[in-house]
């Protein structure tokens, strides 16, 4: 009997100590403040920089970009728009204004002249959520031709390899960049062989928006 008594003791008192631990448990819980959370506009904020394209050091807005335009406390003038053919872009009061041929920040100074007419001390931010007026091109000998986006740095081979690589019949030793610089047309020769062999790897040039491959 004594044992029984003794072990229910110790029962009833391991009980004791475990609601009380977890009533002291609930009440820290209880007393601690709720998570901040963040404001409204700063949760646009992150969500317009996790859908913003990755933009080149020297891009420059041309045709069939997507921009982002946010207003500052004001919604109304906050919209996605994509530039047109003829480089500009339609905004609320605004109407059209030229965007192709400007870095996103001189879009932004250019839209705040302009909405000083109808806004008191504006505050805007471009962001730019696709680039795709900013291609290459490349026809011919290759498994996948036609345009590519270049939204980064890009060499000739890894064009080529990007296109799915030189078909059986291709003139690896002839391959042409065609370029305009300054309204003139440029032609530059690659030797993919060459390159490959680590041999004058000067000639596996740097693409720049337009460039055209040629692999016969």
């Amino acid at each position: 009997m004594t044992v029984r008594f003794r072990s229910k003791s110790i029962a009833d008192l391991t009980l004791a100590l475990a609601l009380a631990a977890g009533l002291m448990s609930t009440g820290a819980a209880a007393q601690q403040p709720p998570a901040p959370t963040p404001p409204a506009g700063a949760a646009a904020a992150s969500r317009g920089v996790a859908s913003a394209a990755a933009v080149p050091a020297d891009y420059v807005i041309g045709p069939e970009d997507v921009l982002s335009v946010v207003y500052w406390r004001d919604k109304d003038m906050t919209t996605d728009v994509a530039v047109r053919p003829d480089g500009r872009i339609s905004l609320p009061l605004l109407n059209d204004v030229q965007a192709a041929g400007l870095t996103p920040a001189q879009l932004r100074d250019r839209l705040m002249e302009v909405s000083k007419k109808y806004i008191e001390d504006p505050s805007i931010t471009i962001v730019v959520k696709q680039i795709n007026s900013r291609k290459v091109f490349i026809t011919g000998e290759v498994n996948k031709p036609g345009p590519y986006p270049l939204v980064g740095p890009t060499t000739v081979l890894q064009l080529i390899s990007i296109a799915g690589g030189l078909r059986d019949y291709a003139d690896s030793k002839k391959i042409l960049i065609v370029r305009n610089e300054n309204g003139r047309p440029m032609s530059y020769l690659f030797n993919y062989k060459d390159v490959v062999s680590r041999k004058n790897l000067r000639q596996n040039i740097e693409l720049k928006p337009g460039d055209t491959v040629i692999v016969p």
